[in-house]
C-alpha cells in the first residue's frame, strides 16, 4: 500500500432539455446535453473564489456554505455572514456541515471539528494532536440515531459526536504511519438498516453496531495499480445498493454480495486510463466526488472533469452546469429541505437544477 502513495497524492488533486439519446457500445443510453442556455442569477452570489465544498439547509431555514479554502458562511435569506479561522474555526477548508438534535451546527474541516451555537464557535483539532476529544479504542464503537460523523484529519479513524461527547475512534486497520494516510476519511453514508458506511482513500468501512465490513483492493481482487481504489464519495441508496465513487476508476456499485464497476460496464471509463490525475475526456465518469439520490430515486453523480450525471435506472444524462466555469468539478450535490437540488462547484458558486436547466442561485 505504501508503494502507491505517490499515485494517491497525484490524484488528490452540459444545460438544455435533453437531446435524443444514443446507445454506446454497451447498450446504455447516454443522453448528451447541449450548452447554449445562459445560466440565470437569481440572488446575490457568494464571494468565495476557491470553490464551494459543502452545503447545509438547517432547521431554521438558513443555508450554510463551506468553502474549499476560505471558511464557512451562513445565508439567512437576506445577507451572507462569513466565518474563518480568525473567528475560531479549526481550518478554512470545510468538508462537511451538519446539524445536531439541539440545533448546533457542526463543521468537519481539514484540521478537526468545529461547532457553532448562537454565535459561539468551539474547535477540536486533529492534525497534530487530538485536542479536546475523547480517544476511544475499537471496542468502544457504538451506533445511535443521534450520531454525527466527521473526518479525523490524517488519522486512521473517525470523529463521532453522539449527542453528548465528541470522540475519536480508530479503524480496525492501522494507518501506515506516513503523513499522508491512505485511510483518511473522504465521505460517509447512513445505511437503510441503521449502519454507517465510511469511505477512505484506500478502503470502505461498513459498521452495523457490532461488526465491520471492509471493502478494499484485496477483497476486490485488484492487483493492477490502474484499477486500485481511490474513494472520494459514497452512498447507500433507498434500495440498499452501495455506490462507491472513485478518483480515477469511476463508480463501483455493490448489490447484495456482488460488486461491479458501473462506469466500466457502461463504457464510461477510458480503456487506457493511467490514473495519474490527467483530465478525463468528455463522456466519461471517472473522477466521482459526489453521489446523491433525489426524491424520485434517481442517482446523481458529480464528476471532477465532466460535470453532473443522472442515472434513472435505465439511461444516463450528462450535464455541463455552466459553460462559463473553467472548472467543471462538482464538489457536492445536495437536496435541501424544499426538495431542490443544489450543486456546489469547485469553480465557484452554487447552482439549482429546476428539472430542465441550471440556475446560479448563490
Amino acid at each position: 500500500m505504501i508503494s502507491n502513495l505517490l499515485i494517491y497524492m497525484t490524484l488528490l488533486f452540459s444545460c438544455t432539455p435533453k437531446s435524443s439519446p444514443e446507445a454506446n457500445s454497451f447498450g446504455l443510453e447516454i443522453n448528451k446535453s447541449s450548452s447554449d442556455v445562459s445560466v440565470q442569477d437569481t440572488t446575490n452570489n457568494l464571494k468565495y473564489t476557491s470553490g464551494i465544498r459543502s452545503i447545509l439547509h438547517d432547521s431554521k431555514g438558513n443555508y450554510w456554505f463551506g468553502s474549499h479554502q476560505e471558511g464557512v458562511c451562513i445565508f439567512n435569506g437576506e445577507s451572507f455572514t462569513y466565518f474563518t479561522i480568525d473567528d475560531g474555526l479549526c481550518d478554512n477548508q470545510i468538508r462537511t456541515i451538519q446539524e445536531d438534535q439541539d440545533g448546533v451546527i457542526w463543521f468537519g474541516t481539514g484540521n478537526g471539528v468545529s461547532s457553532y451555537n448562537e454565535g459561539i464557535i468551539n474547535k477540536y483539532t486533529t492534525r497534530n494532536a487530538l485536542t479536546g476529544l475523547k480517544t476511544t479504542i475499537e471496542g468502544d464503537w457504538t451506533l445511535s440515531d443521534d450520531d454525527l460523523w466527521f473526518n479525523a484529519g490524517n488519522k486512521s479513524g473517525v470523529c463521532k459526536f453522539d449527542g453528548q461527547v465528541l470522540s475519536y475512534l480508530e479503524f480496525p486497520i492501522p494507518g501506515d504511519g506516513n503523513t499522508f494516510n491512505v485511510y483518511e476519511v473522504t465521505g460517509f453514508s447512513n445505511g437503510e438498516k441503521g449502519n454507517i458506511w465510511i469511505a477512505t482513500y484506500a478502503a470502505v468501512f461498513g459498521y452495523d453496531g457490532t461488526t465491520f465490513e471492509i471493502i478494499d483492493d484485496k477483497q476486490l481482487g485488484y492487483i493492477e495499480e490502474s484499477e486500485m481504489l481511490h474513494v472520494r464519495s459514497i452512498l447507500e441508496d433507498s434500495k440498499g445498493n452501495l455506490w462507491i465513487g472513485n478518483n480515477g476508476i469511476g463508480v463501483l456499485v455493490k448489490s447484495a454480495d456482488s460488486i461491479t464497476n458501473f462506469s466500466r460496464k457502461h463504457g464510461l471509463v477510458q480503456s487506457n486510463i493511467l490514473r495519474m490525475g490527467d483530465t478525463s475526456i468528455a463522456g466519461t465518469l471517472e473522477h466521482v466526488f459526489a453521489i446523491t439520490e433525489d426524491s424520485d430515486g434517481h442517482i446523481w453523480f458529480g464528476d471532477r472533469d465532466t460535470g453532473a450525471w443522472i442515472y434513472d435506472g435505465k439511461s444516463m444524462t450528462n450535464y455541463t452546469i455552466d459553460e462559463k466555469l473553467k472548472n467543471k468539478h462538482v464538489w457536492e450535490i445536495y437536496q435541501d429541505r424544499n426538495g431542490e437540488l443544489l450543486f456546489a462547484m469547485a469553480g465557484g458558486g452554487v447552482y439549482k437544477f429546476n428539472g430542465e436547466l441550471f440556475e446560479r442561485k448563490y
